[in-house]
């Protein structure tokens, strides 16, 4: 039998939770109007007043938030309430520039925690549940979110954090952990260890895992759960918006229903704007209903992906978010063609490789070049060259197929490129573009 953490809320009726999502985007509207300076020239500039925003039929008068803003209004020039009002804050990486800095009150915590909460029972967790959060801590909002929202379940919470994956696994196996919330990669890693230390699936106390922060495909969450023994959920979330827990899978696994009652979702068309019908492919956008310090107003997340809201046999009615199929602004061009990192990753797992690959684009004389380094199997890696030069032919002739461009392909030893703890880096890209 499905769990809720509140049901109520999670199993409410789509015209009960239209309404309710209406009259919280008014009140959201003008505290916003009324509190923020950079938003507000950006309502008058589009000619938008507090009063024109009636219901969320309303919502595609408001104008776009992007990062770029974020990052012209550093650090403080999103606040909506005063910073003596702010408990805590958390921060982008800040790879590209500027960090993104979110502030929290209190309020804004209780309702993270909350969400997050919501994503652990939906797994199976409860009270009697041992989490473990390899989550990095600090700046990052996963292992904060993860742990405040097995706080609310009432869970024992081991906040591990990231990496020491000796230390990880003894704690799992010594305190029976139940469910595991870290990025996939480093899941698949813990995974990895196991299996050299002679553990089998059976041998390990998971029940469930909880995984996000980075893309991941289909059959990476099927090698996970084979190697783990578990069933692996979906996690969705970004900074901007409060971290972990916008959106969650359940025991369907056909999506991750976004928390309707605390953020609305659209999907718009890129390069124009345009708000897309439900079903079509296009970008995130995500506005926040409830959260009083830094609530993103239609805040472009640049994740491509599908919106579709039907019967869940988990019962419950938010909306289904589908797993990200890349990002507008990480998505790669070359010599022409869009090629995102999931659509290597899949072919790599359909043809056998494990999951730890590289990509490197660079640019020689005008040309792209283009190389992916796949690690061999531990049983093949005694292989001749004769074979490895087959087997790179035709992992090459697959990704071509699925790319429509061909990569070089080299297939190196076992544990030869770097694995991660935290968020892996899959892609390195050398041209110089600007």
């Amino acid at each position: 039998m499905e769990q809720y953490y509140q049901r109520e809320i999670e199993t409410m009726e789509p015209s009960e939770l239209k309404k309710l999502q209406s009259e919280k985007l008014k009140k959201q509207v003008r505290h916003v109007y009324e509190h923020n300076a950079y938003y507000r020239r950006l309502m008058d500039e589009k000619g938008v007043k507090p009063e024109d925003i009636q219901g969320v039929e309303d919502l595609c008068k408001l104008p776009f938030l992007s990062k770029q803003d974020l990052k012209d209004a550093y650090p403080t020039g999103m606040l909506s309430v005063p910073m003596t009002d702010c408990v805590r804050i958390h921060s982008t990486s800040g790879t590209t520039g500027k960090r993104v800095i979110a502030f929290y009150t209190q309020h804004d915590i209780d309702l993270w925690d909350e969400c997050c909460a919501r994503a652990i029972v939906a797994t199976g967790g409860n009270e009697d549940s041992i989490v473990q959060v390899c989550y990095g801590y600090g700046l990052f909002t996963g292992g904060m979110g993860l742990h405040g929202g097995a706080g609310k379940v009432g869970a024992l919470t081991l906040p591990m954090s990231s990496g020491n994956t000796e230390r990880q696994i003894q704690f799992m196996m010594d305190l029976g952990a139940s469910i595991l919330c870290c990025t996939p990669s480093y899941a698949a890693y813990i995974g990895e260890s196991l299996k050299e230390q002679g553990y089998m699936p059976e041998d390990i106390p998971l029940k469930a895992g909880i995984f996000g922060a980075e893309p991941w495909t289909e059959e990476m969450r099927q090698d996970i759960e084979k190697t783990l023994g578990i069933k692996a959920y979906d996690i969705y979330g970004l900074t901007e918006i409060s971290g972990p827990g916008v959106a969650f899978e359940c025991s369907e696994q056909t999506g991750m229903h976004i928390n309707e009652d605390h953020f609305i979702a659209e999907i718009i068309n890129p390069e124009t704007g345009e708000v897309l019908p439900e079903g079509e492919k296009g970008e995130l956008v995500f506005t926040c209903l409830d959260k009083e310090a830094f609530p993103m107003m239609r805040y472009r997340t640049r994740d491509i992906c599908v919106l579709h809201r039907g019967k869940c046999s988990c019962g419950r009615t938010f909306l289904k978010m589908a797993k990200p199929m890349g990002r507008s602004d990480d998505m790669m061009i070359i010599r022409g063609v869009n090629v995102f990192p999931s659509q290597i990753e899949t072919v790599l797992l359909k043809e056998g490789y494990t999951s730890n690959y590289q990509i490197i684009v660079d640019r020689v004389n005008n040309t792209d070049t283009f190389d992916v380094y796949v690690e061999f199997l531990p049983e093949d890696f005694e292989d001749t060259m004769k074979s490895i030069a087959a087997k790179e032919k035709k992992l090459q002739d697959a990704l071509k197929t699925m790319l429509g461009i061909s990569p070089k392909v080299h297939l190196v030893e076992p544990k030869s490129i770097a694995r991660s703890e935290g968020k892996a880096v899959r892609v390195i890209d050398r041209r110089k573009l600007v």
